[in-house]
């Protein structure tokens, strides 16, 4: 088990400080803010996202349609005679 890089002795060691300052009683309280903060982070990051990739689409739409109205126009290429000769 590997969270944020913490391992599990890691992570028990942090618990036992935990619970020897703030005790038993607020420890619950601490970790539903923890675990509210996390989830805020990652709707956050996942709203940011599918905004990226919404206008990423938008983007790419918009080439496309503009590449479909205004075809390019290239000349054939025209063979080059040498005029020294």
């Amino acid at each position: 088990m590997n969270i944020f890089g913490i391992g599990l002795p890691e992570m028990a060691l942090i618990m036992i400080v935990a619970l020897l300052i703030f005790g038993p009683k607020k420890l619950p309280e601490i970790g539903r803010s923890v675990g509210k903060a996390i989830r805020g982070f990652q709707e956050a990051s996942n709203e940011f996202q599918n905004e990226f990739k919404r206008e990423a689409e938008q983007i790419e739409q918009a080439v496309k349609t503009t590449a479909e109205i205004e075809p390019k126009q290239i000349e054939p290429a025209q063979p080059q005679h040498d005029t020294a000769n």
